[in-house]
């Protein structure tokens, strides 16, 4: 297969690039438009393969995305283009909106167009798998409740709206124009080559550097923990085994509260970092005023892609955490490049003006 991956330097793309250059003998189209979050870095290796092309193009530009399909005639398109940070969001939510929501329509505007063009077999195998999140359910009531494919949408953020808009839309242009669509929301994802805004790899380079550790409210916000590398096999699982029309959530069984996974960090870091000036680094927890909207609490019923593609998580909670620790230890440089002086300066302006909660 050729498959065309939007977003492939960003977290989850560029593993799951990484995953279809090791694993598989596809060829992958990288298109990416290389905002702050994404980082050609982490694919440095796959970027060695004669099977890996990149394109550096924007979504939301048709004439290039029809160029790109038109020279490339991929098979499957895998849709993770996104603005992705929910405080960036709740800051500036113009960028979601022209990326998720109009970013999409493009795409599958091109997309549509491309596919109609292909000859029959081409077109029966054709697949548009849209990459969506869980947080476009909103917030679980109940204890024991679990995000399903049936679950009815109450985003709570603008991140969240515009990501449950670019859902409504690829289901509409599966209904209407019969276009081969493919959806999956994700759980929290977690991992090596994650941007050091998002709450694990934030704690990790924090607590080395011997910064405060800023956890939201009480720190007892309840997310499910999904091993990136876990979420890339699933991904690829969906795109060339799942059923035309349908869902599938993907999760990692591993609902944790946010104060948990900063103190597993800390005592990792302890561990790993014996001779750390910043020992015991659950010293420097620091709890700071909620973000607007916060939903409380997000779990994910898995059980349909169990039973229907074989796909369970292969890490716990545990172990995927460990090697994202010791992936941080051992890519200092990878770190250091990422950490530009626009990254500084956003989460100076997300954290510095929030007072302790405590």
């Amino acid at each position: 297969m050729k498959i065309l991956v939007t977003g492939g330097a960003g977290f989850i793309g560029s593993a799951v690039i990484r995953h279809i250059i090791s694993n598989t003998t596809d060829s992958v189209i990288n298109v990416d438009k290389l905002t702050y979050a994404g980082n050609l870095e982490s694919l440095a290796e796959a970027s060695l393969s004669p099977r890996y092309a990149f394109e550096h193009v924007d979504i939301c530009d048709r004439n290039q995305m029809d160029r790109v399909l038109n020279e490339y005639q991929p098979d499957a398109i895998m849709h993770l283009a996104a603005e992705s940070h929910v405080d960036r969001s709740i800051t500036g939510p113009s960028e979601f909106i022209q990326t998720n929501i109009i970013g999409t329509y493009t795409l599958l505007e091109a997309a549509r167009h491309y596919w109609a063009s292909l000859d029959t077999a081409r077109k029966k195998d054709f697949r548009f798998h849209h990459i969506s999140t869980d947080e476009v359910y909103g917030d679980l009531e109940g204890p024991e409740d679990l995000f399903t494919e049936t679950t009815p949408y109450q985003p709570s953020s603008p991140y969240s709206a515009s990501k449950a808009s670019s859902d409504h839309l690829v289901r509409a242009w599966a209904r209407t124009y019969g276009l081969p669509t493919l959806v999956t929301n994700c759980s929290n994802n977690y991992g090596p080559c994650h941007f050091p805004e998002k709450l694990i790899p934030l704690i990790i380079l924090n607590a080395l550097e011997g910064k405060s550790l800023p956890v939201y409210g009480k720190g007892d916000q309840v997310r499910d923990w999904l091993y990136v590398e876990d979420h890339a096999r699933a991904l690829y699982c969906v795109v060339t085994k799942g059923a035309v029309g349908e869902t599938y959530n993907i999760g990692g069984h591993n609902e944790k509260q946010n104060i948990e996974v900063v103190r597993a960090l800390c005592e990792l870091l302890d561990d790993l970092c014996p001779d750390s000036a910043f020992h015991p680094h659950a010293s420097l927890i620091t709890y700071v005023e909620d973000r607007p909207g916060h939903d409380q609490r997000y779990a994910i019923d898995a059980s349909k892609i169990q039973r229907e593609l074989g796909w369970v998580p292969e890490e716990t909670f545990e172990t995927g955490l460990r090697k994202t620790v010791e992936w941080y230890l051992n890519n200092p440089e990878w770190v250091a490049h990422v950490k530009s002086g626009s990254y500084q300066q956003w989460i100076d302006q997300n954290y510095a003006g929030r007072p302790n909660s405590a």
